[in-house]
């Protein structure tokens, strides 16, 4: 993996990483789909992140 972006100087916080797969994995807050009213398949979670960094992880991409 290759950090893309972080909103913070350190530490564990929402983080944005390329594979060498040619895809993302994003860190964050985890949000069960019980508090959101959705029915997720086996093997998925939601993650919520902000949206800045979710921005600054496409500029750093390009």
């Amino acid at each position: 993996m290759t950090l893309l972006t972080t909103l913070c100087g350190g530490g564990s916080c929402p983080t944005v990483y390329r594979t060498d797969r040619g895809t993302l994995i994003v860190q964050g807050y985890t949000v069960s789909a019980d508090s959101v009213d959705l029915d997720l398949p086996d093997g998925e979670q939601l993650v919520e992140i902000p949206a800045e960094l979710l921005a600054a992880a496409v500029r750093a991409d390009t």
